[in-house]
């Protein structure tokens, strides 16, 4: 195997998380919040890049049952309906997200209701404005890497100021359920590296069903991009019915070298997706080189989300690994950000 550095300690990171998202549940709940953050007619979620992954999957797990409607931006814009009576959350772990600190602003201006989760330039400004402030996965490497523990203080944030249920955040069923999952990934027989050797040098597309299984195969696809830097893919049902499963009924003899599907399955599945799922994973077979399932585990939707993450993060890892890739810094898209920003 060739030798690889994990120059940012990525994989620590991810033996980390149980850790991490208890820290931050505390956090959350000994934030200090205006009484007001609670007394809105909104929500919008303001994320982009990964910090998107944490607004997306909130949204998932909380949108059946938050009193208020809870809308997901991505981008630089606020929408019309934002004001006074609007929470705005805007996520960025590095604080340095430009889209999300231009709508972090012009919340401020419109006199919207303010939450910042993460650091740098967020978090001062929102101590400029008085805003409410959550600071969650700061030691850790990177965005990827503190989505987890993200999603759980954000949510509990949530619980916190009475938009959410609390019982949406079963703390120590979530960290309990990751440490077996742990324990799994360290094992010999360790289901994300017999993965990872499965997929090999083929393409992993990444399958979902509904919102929760949405969010685990586009995190599934970003560490695929991010760690072992190779081509990734993911959609979910019922999307994938509408269009690309007719896809795969040409170019078989090419389809059957280059991709793997992985299908990524909960607990939560609406019966009519459980079936469509099991109805794509039978068509995949005859046209993928290899079609492969991971089950989440533990109680709760919370829970089985982020055993699906932690499963990926350790799987797109053990692929870097394999293909003696430093899965830690990602140059093309620092030298992208540089040159969008013009320096």
């Amino acid at each position: 195997m060739p030798a690889v550095t994990d120059s940012l300690g990525m994989l620590d990171a991810a033996r980390s998380l149980p850790d991490q998202v208890d820290a931050a549940a505390r956090t959350a709940a000994a934030l200090t919040a205006p009484s007001e953050l609670g007394a809105v007619s909104s929500v919008l979620l303001a994320a982009s890049g990964d910090d998107a992954t944490v607004a997306r999957a909130v949204a998932a797990l909380a949108t059946t049952t938050c009193r208020v409607p809870l809308v997901v931006r991505e981008g630089g814009e606020l929408p019309g309906f934002v004001g006074p009576d609007t929470l705005v959350v805007a996520v960025s772990w590095s604080g340095a997200e430009p889209d999300t600190l231009a709508v972090a602003r012009e919340a401020v201006t419109r006199g919207a209701r303010l939450l910042v989760v993460g650091g740098g330039a967020l978090a001062a400004l929102a101590a400029d404005h008085g805003a409410a402030h959550l600071d969650v996965g700061a030691d850790l490497p990177a965005a990827r890497a503190a989505v987890a523990p993200a999603v759980v203080g954000l949510l509990s944030a949530l619980a916190h100021v009475g938009l959410v249920d609390p019982a949406l955040v079963p703390v120590e069923a979530v960290v309990e359920q990751l440490r077996r999952r742990l324990d799994e990934l360290a094992g010999a027989a360790d289901p994300a590296a017999r993965l990872a050797r499965s997929v090999g040098r083929t393409l992993p597309i990444v399958y979902g069903a509904g919102p929760l299984g949405s969010v685990a195969a586009g995190h599934w696809k970003s560490r695929g991009n991010q760690d072992p830097k190779v081509p990734a893919f993911a959609n979910s049902v019922p999307a994938l019915l509408h269009d690309e499963v007719a896809g795969w009924a040409q170019h078989g003899d090419v389809t059957r070298q280059v991709f793997s599907v992985v299908m990524l399955r909960h607990d939560h599945e609406h019966p009519d997706d459980a079936r469509a799922m099991d109805l794509v994973a039978e068509l995949c077979e005859e046209v993928g080189a290899g079609g492969h399932e991971v089950r989440a585990a533990g109680k709760g939707p919370l829970a089985q989300l982020l055993d699906l993450l932690l499963v990926g993060d350790v799987t797109a890892l053990r692929m870097a690994e394999a293909a003696g890739v430093d899965p830690g810094p990602v140059p093309i898209l620092d030298d992208l950000a540089r040159t969008l920003a013009g320096r």
